[in-house]
């Protein structure tokens, strides 16, 4: 019997791997499996003298279920995320909750110091908004972060 051997080059070709297809336009473009896009931006400056104060606006669009809204648009004060931050620490002892921005009492309605509270701000919340633990155990996340309404008396801390 004759049989020709297989040249050494297409054994080894038949080794390179899974044969690979061309993405769907649904899968290069579509939402990802899971995502959550958090965002604190626009902060406003209210009242005056020593009743002035800062809020800044939350938008947060997601497909996770722990998020009752897709997409939602809040507005809160620092003193709430001090709040909020406080009872997450209380309510995990599994997670370390980042810190905040540290307060400021030298021009802390300067644009620069606005500016850096804000950027502080998303990055906090873009940490444990992303978190597991939080997104299915805190009891005020998702509030905090989407709903309007929401009131620091609802909650009994």
């Amino acid at each position: 019997m004759s049989s020709s051997p297989v040249p050494r080059f297409q054994a080894f070709q038949s080794m390179a791997g899974p044969i690979t297809r061309e993405q769907t336009v649904e899968e290069r473009y579509g939402a990802p499996e899971n995502f959550l896009e958090i965002e604190v931006k626009n902060p406003l400056t209210h009242g005056f003298g020593r009743k002035m104060f800062t809020d800044y606006e939350i938008v947060c669009k997601t497909n996770i279920p722990a998020f009752k809204i897709q997409h939602s648009t809040v507005r809160r004060r620092y003193s709430d995320f001090e709040w909020f931050r406080d009872v997450l620490e209380r309510e995990t002892t599994r997670v370390t909750i980042p810190p905040l921005p540290g307060k400021v009492f030298t021009n802390r309605f300067s644009d620069e110091v606005i500016e850096s509270r804000r950027e502080g701000l998303e990055r906090f919340l873009q940490i444990v908004a992303g978190h597991p633990l939080l997104q299915t155990g805190s009891k005020v996340l998702a509030a905090f972060i989407q709903d309007p309404a929401f009131s620091r008396d609802s909650y009994n801390y």
